[in-house]
């Protein structure tokens, strides 16, 4: 199981919600099951429905959006 918290800390790199997102959508693709979302992103974008966007992007992996 992946935690959110845990991504963020891994990749100070991060610096928007739409990088997270993108970041969230490959940790989907790469085998990871389940996701947590222990933590709210601290990015000056991040949406209100912040969960159902990440959510959705981890289910439908890397071409989510396109």
């Amino acid at each position: 199981m992946a935690k959110l918290s845990d991504l963020i800390i891994g990749h100070r790199e991060v610096e928007s919600f739409d990088e997270l997102e993108r970041l969230v959508a490959h940790a989907g693709e790469s085998g990871e099951m389940f996701m947590e979302f222990d933590v709210k992103p601290d990015y000056k974008n991040t949406p209100k429905k912040w969960e159902w966007r990440l959510e959705a992007a981890f289910t439908r992996g890397i071409h989510y959006g396109d």
